[in-house]
């Protein structure tokens, strides 16, 4: 064999690896937290980066093995940021054979007039996203909402809630909306970032960078990026060990009145046991 094919073997053995990798973690996820029933209809929230292309590229390949019928309906809001090549993702999803919506909104309009030249736009421009998003769900019968947030992001959040928000809270892999209408689903939440980008890469996603959130490199999830990264190589298993953490919770030592009766903890003992004192003097 020459070294030409055997590096070509090698990588797509790696490439293999990395697929069922993603699809054990997706399927485990979607098991863990009964994120797809039978009968379901996904809506697939595509924003043209590299995490929400990997989503829906999994969950079509999921769909075709998996125990339980389901369909999935691709949906990108456009929101009308400069630049935006409009043609991409139709061009990707009519080549694919999914049904899928391109949404029309000028949110980038409504957060440059609102947040400030330098301020950080992704809180207004999230809930703008998903207001428009939740109501589309429930215009086409969608039962779920799938949203392209991974492992990695779910750490972050957790920090930022944390260093800046005084919570202890991140993104939960599946959420009931406040008004109760929608069901959120993160099939991601099992997933590190960097086997996205190396699953993106293989793939030959057609990338639409974000000229609006993404460009701010002062946000304060940056920093948290860069925190956590540095832990990982300091400590190799940290960020999973701390992921375990928040599957494994503890109210009664944690600090929260709403979550834990503290105030009416009582002592509970056996009137009838009698341990002999002992004098060891």
């Amino acid at each position: 064999m020459t070294p030409l094919l055997r590096v070509a073997k090698k990588e797509k053995t790696e490439s293999n690896k990395l697929q069922k990798r993603l699809r054990r973690l997706v399927g485990e996820a979607i098991a863990d937290y009964n994120m797809i029933e039978d009968g379901d209809k996904v809506m697939v929230c595509l924003s043209g980066g590299k995490d929400s292309y990997g989503m829906l590229d999994i969950l079509m390949s999921l769909q075709r093995s998996a125990p339980v019928k389901f369909d999935l309906v691709a949906v990108n809001l456009d929101q009308k940021q400069p630049g935006f090549p409009e043609h991409v993702l139709p061009e990707y999803l009519g080549k694919l054979g999914i049904e899928y919506y391109i949404l029309e909104k000028d949110t980038y309009s409504i957060v440059k007039s609102v947040i400030p030249e330098g301020k950080t736009t992704c809180g207004l421009c999230s809930r703008l996203r998903r207001g428009t998003l939740y109501g589309f769900a429930e215009q086409i019968g969608a039962t779920k909402i799938a949203l392209g947030h991974h492992r990695d992001d779910i750490m972050e959040t957790l920090f930022l809630n944390m260093f800046f928000g005084g919570s202890l809270k991140a993104m939960p892999p599946k959420l009931l909306s406040d008004d109760k209408q929608n069901i959120v689903i993160r099939p991601l939440a099992y997933c590190e970032e960097q086997d996205l980008a190396d699953y993106a890469a293989q793939k030959g996603f057609p990338i639409i960078p974000c000229n609006l959130c993404g460009s701010q490199e002062n946000l304060q999830r940056q920093a948290i990026k860069e925190m956590l990264r540095d832990w990982q190589k300091k400590f190799p298993g940290r960020i999973e060990s701390i992921f375990s953490a928040i599957k494994n919770v503890a109210p009664s030592q944690l600090a929260d009145t709403n979550l834990f009766d503290f105030a009416n903890l009582k002592i509970e003992r056996d009137d009838n046991l009698n341990i002999p004192a002992i004098n060891l003097c």
